[in-house]
């Protein structure tokens, strides 16, 4: 896989962690937000891994 593409994945998984650590800084975190985003997170490193 290309550098460029990891780099995308990278960067992408980056910005779901910060929406992860926003959503949980909330005095009443969206536990359903929370899951999603846990979620996409795992594909991203999964993926990333794969590369």
């Amino acid at each position: 896989m290309n550098t460029s593409h990891l780099d995308a994945l990278r960067t992408k998984h980056a910005g779901l962690e910060a929406k992860l650590r926003q959503e949980q800084a909330r005095p009443a975190p969206d536990e359903t937000m929370v899951q999603q985003l846990k979620r996409q997170k795992l594909k991203l490193k999964e993926e990333i891994a794969a590369c």
